[in-house]
């Protein structure tokens, strides 16, 4: 008995970056947003048959909210129709958003193993840009962030 086949994607998000000079309303990258614009796009794009065929083994599996990664698993039939759904996500809320493949695997160890190396190199990255302004309320949000990451089952 053969069992049931998943892909895994991380993603990149990029916010539109003139957003961020606006205070008024600022986004949050979570679980229930991405999900909830790839949802849209697979519906708009495939229709009511392409979502329902997707839906089955769809999940957004984690997002960080401040290195805007993000792991959504799908079906090894239907990871394709998700991919091309994502790459046509225009917007998260009223903010305009680009997705970028960075890894796609066959088994969440794996996607654990890419996604882990992925993270700590971008919030690197993110400590030398924010500089001295890095809080420590920052840096534990982003250590419970790798933690669920290692932590990451079915």
């Amino acid at each position: 008995m053969v069992g049931f086949k998943n892909r895994y994607m991380i993603m990149e998000v990029f916010l539109d970056p003139n957003r961020d000079l606006a205070v008024d309303d600022p986004i949050i990258i979570t679980q229930f947003n991405v999900s909830k614009a790839i949802k849209d796009s697979i519906l708009v794009n495939f229709g009511e048959c392409g979502l329902a065929s997707s839906f089955g083994s769809f999940q957004v599996k984690y997002v960080n909210p401040i290195t805007k990664l993000c792991i959504i698993r799908a079906s090894r039939e239907e990871y394709q129709k998700v991919w091309s759904a994502i790459t046509m996500v225009k917007s998260i809320g009223h903010c305009p958003v680009l997705f970028n493949l960075l890894d796609l695997s066959g088994s969440i160890r794996a996607c654990r193993k890419a996604a882990l190396k992925c993270d700590k190199a971008k919030f690197e990255q993110y400590k030398l840009v924010v500089g001295d302004r890095l809080t420590d309320d920052i840096n534990n949000q982003m250590q419970n962030c790798l933690e669920r990451i290692k932590i990451l089952e079915h």
